[in-house]
């Protein structure tokens, strides 16, 4: 006989019973800014040059991203565990599998990137490094604007530079395209909202899911600054 305090099994067939979600804190501060900041100053990029013919805005904009990349890139070995290369860069054959189960509606048990989307992350932070060392490089005779490294490289390959940075710039507006249709999917196809998290910080999570460690925001702070002081010098010392 069972004891009174026994819990029932439940009936044969009957559903699981769902975990226990919790709020639970899953991107830093410096990790949000650094998303928010970039899409800004991305959108100051191009529309210096496309609406207002602003080139000293648009060098100003891009010498402000490299700085945001290389404090993203340190942070990426030194900072929060969700923030880190070696948490969402795994075996590329597990991305591909990802995509593959697109369809399969399941609980969002993800704490940060999933297999594709760091994949997406790392060439993001590829092509704008890219993008803004062929734009610190190019020239343009037409118009008389050299970028501010122009001048190690002469105004031919600084003409190949400029030609590179507007091909970049097409790879770039592809890939945040299908960063939108990534979010758009999962929302529809999964029901995973992956936009609130890189606004808030928290994600719904099962309870037993253990909490990510996380880097104090002074130490990003002085990562940040430090890039701020190398991207200064490379663009008036070099």
């Amino acid at each position: 006989m069972a004891s009174p305090t026994s819990t029932p099994a439940p009936p044969r067939g009957a559903p699981p019973k769902p975990s226990l979600m919790l709020p639970m804190r899953v991107w830093d501060g410096p990790v949000r800014l650094f998303h928010w900041t970039l899409l800004v100053l991305l959108l100051i990029s191009w529309t210096s040059v496309e609406f207002f013919n602003s080139m000293r805005v648009h060098m100003w904009s891009g010498e402000a991203i490299l700085v945001l990349l290389l404090f993203r890139i340190v942070w990426g070995f030194i900072g929060s565990e969700t923030a880190r290369f070696s948490h969402f860069l795994g075996n590329p054959f597990h991305a591909v599998t990802h995509l593959m189960q697109m369809t399969k509606r399941e609980p969002d048990t993800q704490v940060g990137h999933n297999a594709a989307g760091g994949w997406m992350v790392l060439a993001m932070l590829l092509l704008l490094l890219a993008q803004v060392s062929t734009g610190m490089l190019a020239s343009d005779e037409e118009s008389f604007v050299e970028g501010p490294l122009n001048h190690l490289v002469g105004s031919a390959w600084g003409a190949w530079a400029l030609s590179q940075h507007r091909l970049v710039f097409t790879a770039i507006q592809l890939m945040i395209a299908a960063h939108l249709f990534a979010l758009i999917s999962y929302a529809v196809l999964k029901r995973h909202y992956l936009v609130p998290p890189m606004i808030t910080g928290k994600k719904r999570l099962p309870a037993a899911t253990k909490q990510p460690r996380m880097r104090s925001p002074l130490l990003a702070l002085a990562v940040l600054a430090a890039a701020a002081v190398a991207v200064w010098l490379i663009v008036t010392k070099l």
